[in-house]
């Protein structure tokens, strides 16, 4: 993906930042006492989170106690995390893509990407980040991976028809990956390039995650999604009325969405 395409596809959620906060999921606090376990990160520590969104993951950083700067480049989200995060005073967020932030000579223990790397051009963002993290300095990517289990009922295996008729041929139309088929890609970096020598061997850990809506909800959290952001907006809203229905009618208006929280560590080498 061409680095102005990350960035105009990444702008898509500044759209709905109040839908996105409500809708996406959140991530465990197992996970950010993995975190500290592994990494060693206590109160003081400073933090740069890249792409913090509205603020999910940076409520449980900031409560740390760490002093954390957050780098978002959509202005409407940056706004709400602001109003999130505003009891704190150990968070500043700052409003740029991580390609042009200025990081001013500042020094880092830790930067945390929480399911936004994947938007960073990487021929800046890895060695952009190994420059301003400390000697002994830690990469952290988070995020949530939609999976499914053999068996189990799953919004798009009933929904495949209605994706195919209003948008036939996507070839992003797919069944969630198998949850013990993820628990195997448990070395590298994911699915982001990998940075080569810059950092050393991953720690990777995961955490189930559901979700459960009823069909309008379910519609809500396909529209603050990127790859439903990007069809048409009539014929978009076409086909989530249509999934919403057939939650309702078939499924008994509950859906799940399951996840495995995902989180990937890395030291800095040299």
């Amino acid at each position: 993906m061409p680095g102005e395409d990350r960035r105009d596809i990444g702008r898509l959620f500044d759209e709905v930042p109040a839908l996105y906060d409500r809708v996406r999921p959140t991530y465990p606090d197992e996970l950010f006492a993995d975190l500290v376990s592994i990494t060693g990160v206590h109160e003081g520590s400073r933090v740069i989170e890249v792409g913090c969104g509205t603020g999910q993951a940076t409520r449980s950083l900031a409560a740390l106690g760490v002093s954390l700067t957050a780098v978002e480049p959509g202005p409407d989200l940056a706004a709400l995390a602001r109003q999130r995060l505003a009891g704190f005073e150990n968070v500043q967020i700052e409003t740029s893509t991580f390609e042009d932030w200025n990081d001013q000579g500042r020094h880092f223990d830790i930067l945390l990407a929480a399911a936004s790397w994947h938007w960073v051009d990487p021929s800046i963002g890895w060695p952009k980040a190994h420059a301003i993290l400390r000697s002994g300095g830690w990469m952290a990517l988070i995020g949530n991976i939609v999976v499914r289990r053999p068996g189990e009922p799953e919004v798009y295996a009933e929904t495949a028809d209605l994706h195919e008729r209003y948008f036939p041929g996507n070839p992003q139309w797919c069944h969630p990956p198998l949850e013990d088929d993820v628990r195997t890609t448990n070395e590298g970096w994911g699915e982001v390039e990998d940075p080569g020598p810059l950092f050393g061997p991953t720690i990777v850990r995961w955490y189930p995650v559901v979700q459960w809506f009823d069909g309008a909800g379910f519609a809500d959290l396909l529209r603050s999604t990127s790859l439903y952001r990007r069809l048409d907006p009539e014929m978009r809203e076409r086909l989530l009325d249509a999934i919403a229905e057939r939650i309702r009618m078939q499924m008994g208006d509950r859906a799940s969405r399951r996840y495995l929280g995902v989180l990937r560590v890395g030291r800095r080498c040299g």
